[in-house]
């Protein structure tokens, strides 16, 4: 995929304002206003019926689930009160997100946005343009009204559970022709199974039997390359199913803040996939590793301070006692570990879990960015597959481009060539943001449903008023001692 396709989209997993073409963003243009109180918001009708009208197209922002009520009549102070209520009610879930991922999920430190929403609901009374106002609080990026029009597209189709990709009771095998076919290469082609290259053709030819063994596998189904009722449920989404989904992607974007630092590093944690922007550009994108369903990589805004040469890997006590207790002496000198002050220490070489670098991160939860051993794991469609820690592909490569644009190539240089684990502070702190999108945009800037591989969509679409939606869920069996 090109790069420029990759900066606006949601794989980047980033809202990218100023490089996606957007319009500048209107939640904190009165923050520096002097504070108002409450009770100096006056409504009239005209302002009712601007609220009212904006709250009954909140379809477009996947809200039509949620209950806004429009409670008091204006004229009164106690009417007035309950009016501006509802409005920054609404005002939040467009500026904020209608849920808090904070209590949503055990962990979630990524920066929302703040803005001054009384302020703004003031200043847009008095000018006369509530509604102008509250349309510019949500995202305004070529990737969120995309997700938008095909929210409103499927909607309207309703949700009947009608399958893209039929069941004719009878099990696609290897070598048939079916009119199917094409969908399902379309399918494997979204959720990068399959090349694009591929596409030809109604019969299930042995490219796409692989493709499907592969998928089998990731899913703890016998991979036979028989394309029965789990493959297709798999590979299927109802129009109801989509929608729910895309709903779930503007909520995770109107998260996010929308001035987002114009350096820094954005992994999608769904997608397997980090973004390095560089002054407001895409510098580079990547593969990565991060944590199989059982040990997800938590959603965290957490800086890199200093890149680490030649690291040493504490193993930390649940990796310890699950995996390496018992092993034995011979286990600790192939694997070039050792014991020190209680604790399994791995020394730093080829074979040490972490690789040749380290990306030092400011967290709780001893997440980081790292280099890996195990190549062959970012080959994998589904990269889940670590103990929660991101591992990078070509993670020297990576090292050395982040060395250069802070200056500091030369330390580096001189660090990697002592063999033993020495440190590299950066000028300054790059922020890191490890985010969950489950959408991509494919390259005609339409959106594309991958796989949610941690199953949290779910807290976010009952949030959203959605039924909870019972599929197969991702598993993996080739995560290694790494962390």
């Amino acid at each position: 995929m090109h790069r420029t396709v990759i900066a606006c989209s949601l794989l980047a997993l980033t809202v990218a304002l100023p490089a996606c073409h957007s319009k500048p963003d209107n939640t904190s243009q009165t923050t520096e206003a002097p504070p108002i109180n409450i009770d100096q918001v006056r409504w009239n009708d005209g302002a009712v019926r601007q609220l009212r009208d904006a709250i009954g197209r909140r379809a477009a922002h996947g809200l039509d689930r949620v209950r806004f009520a429009v409670d008091g009549q204006p004229g009164n102070a106690e009417g007035d009160r309950a009016l501006t209520q509802s409005a920054l009610r609404y005002a939040s879930a467009l500026a904020r997100g209608a849920s808090d991922p904070a209590k949503l999920y055990d962990v979630y430190t990524v920066t929302r946005p703040n803005p001054n929403l009384l302020n703004g609901l003031g200043a847009a009374l008095k000018e006369g343009h509530l509604d102008k106002w509250l349309d510019g609080l949500a995202p305004q990026d070529d990737g969120y009204r995309a997700l938008s029009r095909s929210y409103l597209a499927l909607r309207k189709q309703g949700s009947a559970p009608a399958s893209t990709i039929p069941d004719k009771g009878e099990p696609l095998k290897p070598g048939a022709t079916d009119a199917r076919v094409p969908a399902i290469t379309r399918q494997l082609v979204a959720s990068d199974y399959l090349d694009r290259s591929a596409v030809q053709g109604n019969t299930y030819n042995p490219t796409m039997v692989r493709a499907v063994q592969r998928m089998q596998a990731d899913y703890g189904i016998k991979p036979d390359g028989v394309i029965g009722a789990d493959a297709l449920e798999i590979l299927n989404l109802s129009d109801a199913d989509r929608a729910r989904t895309m709903a779930v992607a503007m909520e995770r974007l109107r998260w996010l803040d929308r001035s987002p630092a114009p350096t820094r590093i954005d992994v999608n944690v769904a997608a397997g996939r980090l973004l390095y922007w560089r002054d407001g550009k895409v510098a580079d994108s990547r593969k990565v590793v991060v944590g199989e369903p059982e040990n997800e990589t938590p959603q965290l805004g957490s800086p890199i301070y200093r890149l680490v040469a030649n690291p040493t890997w504490t193993v930390p006590r649940s990796i310890q006692n699950k995996e390496i207790a018992g092993k034995g002496s011979a286990y600790l000198e192939r694997n070039n570990m050792a014991w020190k002050d209680g604790w399994v220490v791995q020394q730093p070489g080829p074979k040490n879990s972490l690789g040749l670098v380290k990306f030092d991160m400011k967290n709780d939860h001893q997440i980081y960015l790292h280099d890996t051993p195990a190549k062959q794991l970012f080959q994998e469609v589904q990269r889940q597959r670590s103990h929660g820690c991101v591992r990078v592909e070509d993670a020297l490569g990576f090292a050395e481009m982040l060395a250069k644009d802070e200056g500091v190539l030369d330390e580096w240089h001189k660090a990697r060539a002592t063999g033993e684990e020495t440190f590299v502070k950066l000028p300054r702190e790059i922020p890191v943001r490890l985010l969950y999108q489950t959408v991509v945009l494919g390259e005609d800037g339409e959106p594309v449903i991958r796989s949610d591989p941690y199953g949290w969509n779910d807290p976010v679409a009952a949030a959203l008023g959605f039924s909870s939606r019972q599929g197969y869920r991702l598993r993996t069996s080739e995560s290694d001692v790494g962390p």
